[in-house]
C-alpha cells in the first residue's frame, strides 16, 4: 500500500519496536484493529487518491455566440467566466446534432447516431444500445465512481439498470460512499427553446436595457422584435449563470471545489430562429469551458487560463471521461479522447475536423450531413427541395419565427434573408473565417472547386463508412433494424454505399447524371428507384421531360414511399394530380412512421410555391393512429387543415 492512512502508519509502527511483554498481550488485540480497519474502507477508496471527481453543467439549446466568453455581442456570464480562468476555453466545440434527444444519444454512447439508430428527434421507438457497448457511466461505476445525473436523459436509446446510482431531480454526489469518487451532471433548462415562447406585449422591454444596440444575425429580419428576444434570450443567461454559481457554491461548500475537474458546455446550439434543428454553426457550435484543479494537471494538454483550437464533438465526450479516470476507451466508441493521461498538445492541435447530422426534428424531416475542416465547412442537403422553413408546430410558438413567415408572405424581404423560405442547393462550402453567418455558398465557385471536390469525398467517405442508416426511410429502419442498428447497417453496408451513389447524382450536372439516374427508375430496389426520385425533384424542372415515366411511378409502383417521392416530384413540376395521388399515398401508409413521411411532404408541398391544399388528408389517416408522440401526426393534420 503506496499511501496508508495515519492510523495505519501508527500501527506499523508497533511492529518496528522490541515489544515488551505487555505489549505482546496486547498483539491479538492490535492485529483485530487493524483487520478492522481494512474491513472499513469502501471499495474505492484506493481509487479516491488517484481518480478525479468529475461534475459536468450542461444548459440547454445554448450556442456559443449567446456567451461573451465566445463573442463580444453575448451575455456576461462572470461564474462561467471564472470557470474559464480555472481552465481551458475550447473554441471549436461542437455537438454532432442540432437537436436534444439526438445529441444527448451522442454524448452518452460516444457513437454517431445514424450509426446506431439514434438520428430521430422525437423517437417512435428506441433502439438498442450496439452490442458489446454500455452507456459510459456504467465503465466508471465499474471503476469505483459514483454516477448520478439531475435530471434529464432523453436517450433514443434502451437504457441498462447500470448506467446510474441515481437520475432524477433529486441526484446529487452527496449519497456516495466517504471518499469515494463521483461523476455528476446537472442539467439547466433556463435558455430552453420554450422560454422564448413568450407573448412580446408582456415583456417589460425596460428591463432589456441593450434592446436598441443588440445585434441581429445578419439572416434574421432586423426589427424589434428581433431584439426583443435576443436580448430576453441573453438575460435567461445571465439567470443561468446564477444557478451554476449556485452549484459551485454547493460544491465549494463541501470541499470539492479544488478536487473536482468541472466541465460546461450547451447541449447543443440555439435557439433563436435557423439554429436550433438547423445544421448550421448555430444550431452545432456549442461552448465548453473545462476547470483544471491543481491536483489533476496532468492530465491537461494545456494549461489553465489557455484557449484551445483543437476539435472536439460530442462523440468524444465519453471515451474523454473514460480516460480521465484511467478507464480503458471500449471498442465500438467513435469518438477519441480529448484529455487525460497521455493526450498532448501535439494532439489537440491537430484535431481539425467535425461531422454533424439531422434528420427528423419532431415531425419535419430534413436529411442533412455537414463536415467542417478548420475553416471550411461541407453541408449536404439530402433533399434539397424542402426548404429550411418547413412547419414545425413547436418551433412555431416562437413569436420571432412567425413574424419571418409574415414578413415572407407579405414580399417585405430581401433575397438573403428570404432564403430561409426558398429551396437549397444539394451541396453547399462555407469559409467560416469570413463568412461565420453561412451566407455565402462557395460551391460554385471555380476558386474553391478543389476544396470543395475534397469536401465533398471526406464526407461521403464518412457516411458510406459509419454505414448512415438514414439512408433507408425510418419506418423502414423500424421495421427490420431496430433490432440491432449496428448489425443492420454492416449486413446492408454495400446496399446504403450505392444509395449514396444514387442520391449523390443530384451533385452532377443533369447531362451526366442522367444515364445513372433512368438506371435507378428502372432498378429492381425499391430504395434505388426511392433515391432516384428524390433526386429528380433535385432536378426539379429539367426532368420535366420524364413526366409520364414518373407519373407511372406514382401511379402503379408497388411499393407506397416509390409512389410517395414520384407523387412529389409530378408535384414540383406542377401536376395537377399530385394532390389526390399524394392522398392516396396517404391513406395506404400502414405504419405511423410512414403516415409522417407522407405528411412532411404534404406539409413542405402545401407552406412552398406549390401551395397545394389536402382537404382530404384527416380524412385519409381516420383513426388509425391514436399513440403517435409528440403530435407527430395531429401537427400536421393541424396545419392543413382547410383554413
Amino acid at each position: 500500500m503506496k499511501n496508508p492512512t495515519p492510523k495505519l502508519r501508527n500501527v506499523r509502527r508497533v511492529h518496528a519496536i522490541r515489544l515488551n511483554q505487555p505489549m505482546r498481550f496486547l498483539l491479538p488485540f492490535l492485529l483485530c484493529c487493524l483487520t478492522a480497519l481494512a474491513a472499513e474502507r469502501p471499495a474505492s477508496a484506493k481509487a479516491t487518491a488517484d481518480k478525479p471527481n468529475i461534475v459536468w453543467i450542461v444548459s440547454e439549446d445554448n450556442a456559443a455566440e449567446y456567451l461573451k466568453l465566445y463573442d463580444p455581442h453575448g451575455a456576461e456570464m462572470p461564474n462561467v467566466e471564472k470557470l474559464a480562468e480555472r481552465g481551458l476555453v475550447f473554441d471549436h466545440a461542437f455537438s454532432n446534432a442540432p437537436v436534444c434527444s439526438v445529441a444527448r444519444s451522442t454524448l452518452i454512447t460516444g457513437c454517431y447516431a445514424p450509426r446506431i439508430g439514434a438520428q430521430f428527434h422525437r423517437r417512435m421507438a428506441k433502439v438498442p444500445m450496439p452490442e458489446g457497448l454500455r452507456m459510459f457511466p456504467a465503465y466508471l461505476r465499474d471503476a469505483g465512481y459514483h454516477c448520478t445525473n439531475n435530471s434529464k436523459e432523453d436517450y433514443n436509446l434502451e437504457k441498462a439498470a447500470d448506467v446510474w446510482d441515481q437520475s432524477n431531480g433529486k441526484a446529487t454526489w452527496r449519497k456516495r460512499k466517504p471518499g469515494q469518487p463521483f461523476f455528476h451532471v446537472r442539467n439547466f433548462g433556463t435558455t430552453h427553446e420554450g422560454g422564448l415562447h413568450f407573448n412580446p406585449k408582456k415583456v417589460d422591454a425596460s428591463k432589456l436595457p441593450a434592446l436598441e444596440d443588440s445585434a441581429t444575425a445578419p439572416y434574421l429580419p432586423d426589427t424589434k422584435l428581433s431584439k426583443l428576444t435576443r436580448e430576453y434570450y441573453l438575460q435567461r443567461h445571465r439567470q443561468l449563470d446564477q444557478q451554476i454559481g449556485a452549484l459551485l457554491g454547493e460544491l465549494e461548500k463541501d470541499g470539492l471545489l479544488e478536487d473536482t475537474i468541472i466541465f460546461y458546455y450547451g447541449d447543443h446550439g440555439g435557439v433563436l430562429p435557423r439554429s436550433k434543428g438547423y445544421a448550421y454553426e448555430s444550431g452545432l457550435h456549442v461552448p465548453l469551458v473545462v476547470t483544471v484543479p491543481e491536483k489533476w494537471k496532468h492530465l491537461f494538454p494545456a494549461a489553465k487560463g489557455e484557449r484551445v483550437g483543437g476539435f472536439v464533438s460530442f462523440i468524444d465526450f465519453g471515451p474523454t471521461m473514460l480516460k480521465l479516470a484511467g478507464v480503458e476507451v471500449p471498442e465500438g466508441m467513435d469518438g477519441t479522447a480529448f484529455l487525460g493521461e497521455g493526450v498532448t498538445a501535439a494532439d489537440l492541435a491537430k484535431r481539425d475536423t467535425a461531422f454533424g447530422y439531422a434528420d427528423r426534428f419532431d415531425e419535419k424531416y430534413d436529411p442533412v450531413r455537414t463536415f467542417r475542416r478548420g475553416r471550411f465547412k461541407y453541408m449536404r442537403s439530402y433533399q434539397p427541395f424542402n426548404p429550411d422553413l418547413a412547419n414545425n408546430q413547436y418551433r412555431y410558438k416562437m413569436a420571432l419565427y412567425r413574424e419571418w413567415r409574415e414578413l415572407h408572405e407579405a414580399g417585405k424581404l430581401d433575397p438573403a434573408l428570404d432564403q430561409f423560405f426558398r429551396p437549397r442547393a444539394p451541396e453547399a462550402l462555407y469559409d467560416l473565417e469570413n463568412d461565420p453567418h453561412e451566407l455565402n455558398n462557395l460551391a460554385g465557385d471555380p476558386a474553391h472547386r478543389d476544396t470543395l471536390l475534397a469536401m465533398r469525398k471526406g464526407l461521403t467517405a464518412w457516411v458510406k463508412g459509419m454505414p448512415d442508416l438514414s439512408f433507408y426511410p425510418e419506418c423502414h429502419l423500424i421495421e427490420t433494424a431496430w433490432g440491432n442498428p449496428v448489425a443492420f447497417g454492416r449486413k446492408h453496408q454495400d446496399e446504403i454505399a450505392a444509395l449514396v451513389d444514387t442520391a449523390d447524382l443530384a451533385l452532377l450536372p443533369f447531362a451526366e447524371a442522367e444515364p445513372k439516374l433512368k438506371a435507378a427508375l428502372q432498378s429492381g430496389d425499391p430504395w434505388q428507384r426511392y433515391w432516384g426520385l428524390v433526386v429528380c425533384s433535385s432536378f426539379g424542372e429539367q426532368v420535366a421531360g420524364w413526366r409520364e415515366a414518373i407519373t407511372r411511378l406514382a401511379k402503379d409502383d408497388h411499393h407506397n414511399l416509390v409512389r410517395l417521392r414520384a407523387a412529389e416530384c409530378l408535384a414540383i413540376l406542377g401536376s395537377d394530380d399530385a394532390a389526390a395521388l399524394l392522398t392516396d399515398c396517404l391513406r395506404k401508409a400502414d405504419t405511423p412512421a410512414e403516415a409522417v413521411l407522407v405528411l412532411n411532404t404534404m406539409t413542405m408541398l402545401h407552406d412552398g410555391p406549390a401551395a397545394l391544399d389536402f382537404p382530404a388528408a384527416r380524412e385519409a389517416v381516420g383513426g388509425r393512429f391514436k399513440k403517435v408522440p409528440g403530435g407527430l401526426i395531429g401537427n400536421h393534420l393541424g396545419h392543413l387543415a382547410p383554413k
